[in-house]
């Protein structure tokens, strides 16, 4: 298998699965606070195809990749009904940050996985090809799901943490958010893909979202160390 469809058949897999049960874990936080509008609708359901977006859960991941950039990506929202929630303001920013959670909580499972992995091998003798194929897998599932979490994390409508961020401001500050929301996609690209690529000694990226990935995955670290074994730590 050549490098390209190596590095393809072990990014597509951890990437549908992060971004479908990040949103999934939406529709399971509204459910459960008030709005069953994505049971109503099909899509609690963990079939993928039910949630892929062929641009942002394929192209667009696929495209960061080869570039270098930070891989990121989206499904098909889950749908949420603001009224239908028992207390709209608060259970808004609940079911927003239920995504980012569900990431790290995903991420530590592929810690846990990646330190048994290690604990179960042999360091001296060289992994055979599905015994790397596993590791890789589960390296770009830790590291996916918490540049997911990150991102989403990330102030600019309509991205998770501008929902948490709604619902901690007073009147004035959403309606705010809501005048730039139109916008946050699009804005979301020129200042993170657009900007890096025509100006890449600007360093966006590293100074904005580097630090924070960084510091989780070094916690990730110490917990496959941890898994793994003293004798790895």
């Amino acid at each position: 298998m050549n490098d390209t469809l190596y590095q393809a058949a072990t990014l597509i897999l951890p990437l549908v699965f992060a971004i479908v049960f990040h949103e999934v874990s939406h529709g399971w936080a509204a459910r459960a606070l008030g709005d069953p509008t994505a049971y109503e609708n099909g899509r609690l359901s963990l079939n993928p195809l039910k949630h892929v977006d062929p641009v942002g859960t394929l192209i667009l991941p696929g495209a960061l990749k080869l570039m270098g950039l930070p891989v990121f990506g989206w499904a098909k929202p889950v749908p949420v009904s603001y009224a239908r929630l028992n207390n709209p303001k608060r259970d808004m920013a609940l079911v927003a940050a239920a995504g980012p959670a569900m990431n790290f909580v995903l991420a530590g499972l592929a810690a846990v996985a990646f330190g048994l992995l290690l604990r179960m091998v042999d360091p001296v003798v060289k992994p055979g090809d599905g015994v790397q194929f596993v590791a890789d897998n589960l390296k770009n599932f830790l590291m996916i799901n918490v540049f997911l979490a990150v991102f989403n994390l990330l102030p600019l409508p309509p991205f998770d943490g501008s929902r948490i961020l709604r619902g901690l401001l007073p009147a004035g500050g959403v309606r705010v958010l809501d005048r730039i929301e139109p916008i946050g996609i699009p804005l979301f690209m020129i200042v993170f893909i657009v900007v890096p690529w025509l100006m890449p000694g600007l360093h966006l990226v590293d100074r904005l979202i580097v630090p924070p990935v960084s510091w989780m995955l070094d916690q990730y670290q110490h917990l496959i160390a941890l898994v793994a074994g003293p004798e790895l730590d």
